[in-house]
């Protein structure tokens, strides 16, 4: 298959994998999900508009059934998203040509079964960076000049902090089984982000450095508080005071997403390459659906990023931003000796968690570091740590008290 390898395009490949696991759910749990590499939601794809796709997805010998890929980038026939047997792959090309956010998903055996393997966790993103790149960001402002409020508009470059954020449901038996009877009713029994139930709240670490007691929960809920839980341990966001801030939204369900983030305003939203507002409080993203949203948070604090649909925040949909150093961190650190000089977030500390973190693109800023978090396999731990991400169950043990 030549891929169009002498079209002048660059050429990216994307190899994945189908294969069933077990892997947790809040409460001590677990749950029998589908995956792209061992990992839910699968490995994000980065790519330049323009670029060409090569996308081989392969179905282990052991795989209990057969799955497929429909990447939405892709234009396409739909026949290329044909399912495939285990002990199969199947390789097929797509110019990426639209710049954008969009879902990939499992295409069911035959379509068959396709709402089971994509709600049991077979979805991921492509990211199609603008050809020129992004926009540089302008955030509504006042000011005031001899005794008058006047507008004082504030410009930001268009380089990033980047986070990707994917939603979902779960809908399962109390075995940890999908229950299509239950998604049929849209009786979901957990809401997602980036696969877990509140994945992005409080741990224990951070109780016992803000309130002195690692068993004096911060946050309303906190299920994954445990050092012992390593890669699936909540974490937190965390970004710098007047940085510019890019999330890549998707959602992957069957609920729409009405996405807000308590305590700030959504400077830009984008879709479909085109700004669709400015200065707004709340988005709606319906199903298979994304928005690029750009900010900056203005104070040091603790914001909440939320599906604001109540029932999906009390079920799991509730992610924790810290900008700046809200804690006064910054000198017990010091004296502690883990740092030498004040930095402008818990970043520089902790890192950001993993799977929040989107492969570096156009105008991306690097995280000062990342942290190995996620609903993954072992297996794919250990490749995040080869690749240099901390896992923090084994170094915070390690540091002076504070």
């Amino acid at each position: 298959m030549t891929c169009l390898s002498n079209s002048g395009r660059e050429v990216v490949e994307f190899n994945v994998t189908g294969e069933s696991v077990e892997l947790p759910i809040m409460g001590g749990k677990t749950y029998n999900a589908m995956t792209f590499d061992q990992q839910v939601p699968g490995p994000t794809l980065r790519v330049t508009q323009g670029d060409v796709v090569k996308m081989t997805l392969t179905i282990p010998d052991d795989e209990v059934t057969a799955h497929g890929n429909d990447m939405h980038a892709s234009q396409i026939s739909a026949a290329a998203f044909e399912s495939i047997n285990p002990g199969e792959s199947k390789t097929y090309c797509y110019v990426a040509e639209v710049p954008g956010v969009f879902k990939y998903h499992c295409s069911g055996v035959k379509l068959i079964g396709m709402d089971q393997h994509v709600l049991s966790g077979m979805y991921g993103i492509a990211i199609v960076d603008p050809i020129d790149g992004y926009k540089k960001l302008m955030v509504e402002k006042t000011a005031v000049e001899n005794g008058k409020v006047v507008k004082d508009r504030q410009f930001y470059d268009a380089d990033a902090l980047e986070f990707q954020l994917q939603y979902n449901q779960l809908y399962l038996t109390p075995e940890g089984n999908y229950d299509a009877g239950a998604m049929f009713k849209h009786h979901n029994t957990a809401t997602v982000v980036n696969g877990m139930q509140f994945g992005y709240v409080p741990n224990e670490v951070h109780n016992a450095l803000i309130k002195g007691d690692a068993k004096k929960n911060i946050f309303v809920a906190q299920p994954w508080n445990s050092l012992e839980l390593k890669q699936y341990q909540s974490q937190l966001l965390y970004v710098e005071n007047d940085q510019h801030v890019r999330l890549f939204i998707e959602n992957n369900g069957n609920e729409p997403v009405f996405f807000h983030i308590v305590g700030e305003i959504l400077d830009r939203v984008t879709q479909g390459n085109r700004v669709q507002s400015a200065g707004t409080e709340t988005w709606l993203v319906g199903g298979s659906q994304n928005a690029i949203v750009d900010l900056v948070f203005d104070e040091p604090g603790v914001y909440a990023g939320v599906n604001h649909d109540y029932a999906a925040i009390y079920t799991g949909a509730a992610t924790v931003f810290v900008a700046g150093d809200p804690f006064g961190l910054n000198q017990r650190l010091i004296d502690a000796g883990v740092l030498t000089e004040p930095v402008p977030s818990y970043a520089y500390v902790l890192g950001n968690p993993s799977d929040a973190v989107p492969p570096m693109g156009k105008n991306s800023i690097a995280h000062p570091a990342i942290n190995v978090h996620g609903l993954m396999t072992d297996k794919i731990v250990e490749q995040k740590i080869a690749e240099g991400a901390i896992p923090l169950w084994e170094v915070v043990p390690t540091l002076p008290p504070i």
